[in-house]
């Protein structure tokens, strides 16, 4: 337990911070100086080595006209070695699948002098996207000893120079993210095995997430850092305020993510067991009809192509993502079955403005979401099951469709947001920088028009479910989801991009809402759809 503090004390720790700022900032200088020097160094011995070969082919006159070292392209050379320096904690094994395709020994051709350094700074490249080595990398060039009798005039060693990171990194902190805060407390170890593994243990409570256990174990297949392999675990608690309930997730998954055509790829399978408890006194009869535990056995496969220039505030660049998930069917047993596919579209445009020479940072952002669940037999039997709450699509809130409350879109029944089986939602917003601030700054106004409808397959009470009438079910509840305008809203607001997070505050006007309906509408009265007009606080890494 803390005593008091004397103020004296105040006075020397501010006096101790301002000479470790110093300190800091003299250390920071010499290790530039000294990193400058050393490239100037090599520089040198660059040109050294590359002067006698040119005296070899072209008068002394000439050489004079040759460009700088770097444009000397087609000077032969052979690498005979290459050499790691620095690589203390990392497996020699690990880095042999990178450097080794570096020596001429293992090509099929000879290189020029610029294919050499080109190939060193690619190899050079692999080593920093692995995450576990300072920057800069420093590559040098020397000649073998004269005196070895197995070299030749064309021979160069390359060095490459390493500094690794830290280790093991322990931190805590706060973080926002998908319409939640928390506080948690974090583990990462990295570069765990010499291989680039990392190990990452997490705790926290949030907001809506009120306990939050997860550790996951990352490694890159075969030395590439755009291939890498995951295995994890989680255990969390979340209380779902929009439909009267707690959810429980105990479980685990693994994970393959490689970077292909088309972009990002990642390939998964889990097993979750979800529970149901913690309803409320005012829960629904759906809510509770739901209640209690399911396991969901699933594989995933999404892919992901982002080219915006900057993802939580673009302002140029469009982005791409597909997910499909498969449960319950054939082998994968559990208590649940599904095919489930959702897609995602952004596009940002800059709009430039009279009179303003450069970019204005004025920008229009435009936004598209939809998905599908479609209700499938449970392992080898013939007869779909109809989707649960858990599994459903929820639709509204300050993330997506601004002007409606958390799950206000869709079915509902009676205080309690249902979920459903089929939806699609829009965006366009026009971004424009403060005028004090300008473009800079990651700070913009915006005016924005939502909209979006979130549909339940109609079942009737008597007939038996079966694959045929879920594929007439599907084909009448798209065919709904045209008829008419969907619920929307417009507004403006203030937008501030933090690197973790996007926040927003906007006044919010519903221009559309439309009533909600029922998984069983024949039975259930018809609901207006919960929107909110006013002020309206966001915060997320994903935003329509």
């Amino acid at each position: 337990m803390a005593g008091p503090t004397d103020p004296d004390d105040g006075i020397f720790e501010t006096l101790r911070r301002r000479d470790n700022s110093a300190a800091q900032e003299e250390k920071t200088r010499s290790v530039n100086q000294r990193e400058r020097a050393l490239f100037e160094k090599q520089q040198k011995r660059l040109s050294e080595l590359v002067r006698p070969q040119l005296n070899q082919f072209f008068p002394t006159a000439l050489i004079s006209e040759f460009v700088q070292v770097e444009a000397n392209t087609t000077l032969p050379c052979t690498v005979s070695s290459v050499r790691v320096l620095g690589a203390v904690h990392t497996r020699p094994g690990f880095l042999k699948r990178i450097i080794d395709p570096l020596l001429s020994a293992n090509r099929d051709r000879p290189y020029t002098l610029s294919e050499a350094i080109r190939e060193t700074q690619y190899a050079a490249d692999k080593l920093h996207r692995h995450g576990i080595f300072h920057e800069p990398i420093s590559i040098s060039i020397d000649r073998p000893d004269r005196t070895d009798p197995s070299s030749t005039p064309t021979d160069v060693d390359l060095y490459i120079s390493l500094r690794e990171k830290g280790r093991i990194a322990f931190k805590t902190g706060t973080e926002a993210g998908n319409a939640e805060g928390s506080a948690f407390t974090n583990l990462y170890w990295r570069n765990m095995f010499g291989g680039a593994e990392s190990l990452n243990l997490n705790a926290s409570i949030g907001t809506r997430t009120r306990t939050a256990y997860q550790a996951t174990f990352e490694t890159p297949i075969l030395g590439n850092p755009d291939s890498r392999g995951e295995v994890g675990a989680l255990s969390s608690s979340t209380q779902k305020v929009w439909a009267s309930h707690e959810e429980v997730l105990k479980g685990g998954w693994t994970k393959l993510r490689w970077l292909g055509r088309g972009g990002k790829h990642e390939l998964g399978y889990s097993g979750i067991w979800r529970q149901i408890t913690g309803l409320a006194e005012k829960a629904s009869p759906t809510v509770r009809g739901d209640a209690g535990d399911s396991v969901k056995s699933s594989i995933t496969y999404s892919v992901t192509n982002d080219q915006r220039d900057y993802p939580l505030l673009p302002q140029n660049g469009y982005l791409t993502r597909s997910t499909l998930e498969l449960a319950g069917w054939g082998p994968l047993q559990g208590d649940v079955a599904f095919g489930k596919a959702e897609v995602e579209g952004q596009g940002a445009v800059p709009v430039p403005i009279p009179g303003v020479k450069g970019k204005s940072g004025v920008s229009l952002t435009t936004g598209l979401r939809a998905g599908l669940l479609y209700p499938l037999p449970l392992g080898f039997d013939s007869k779909p099951l109809p989707s649960r709450i858990t599994d459903r699509f929820q639709l509204g809130g300050p993330t997506d469709v601004r002007g409606f409350r958390l799950g206000g879109l869709g079915p509902r029944d009676g205080p309690d947001a249902v979920g459903g089986d089929l939806y699609a939602a829009g965006s366009a917003n026009l971004l424009m920088p403060l005028p004090r601030l300008g473009p800079e700054k990651p700070v913009r106004l915006q005016a924005f028009l939502t909209g979006g409808r979130l549909l339940a397959l109609k079942q009737s009470e008597t007939e038996e479910m079966s694959s045929s009438s879920v594929r007439q079910s599907i084909s009448s509840t798209v065919a709904e989801l045209g008829n008419g305008l969907p619920s929307m809203s417009a507004g403006v607001g203030l937008v501030y991009a933090h690197p973790v997070a996007r926040f927003e505050l906007n006044f919010s006007l519903p221009l559309v809402v439309r009533k909600g309906d029922h998984r069983r509408a024949a039975n259930m009265l018809f609901q207006p759809e919960d929107a909110r007009k006013g002020l309206q606080f966001g915060l997320g890494i994903t935003m329509l």
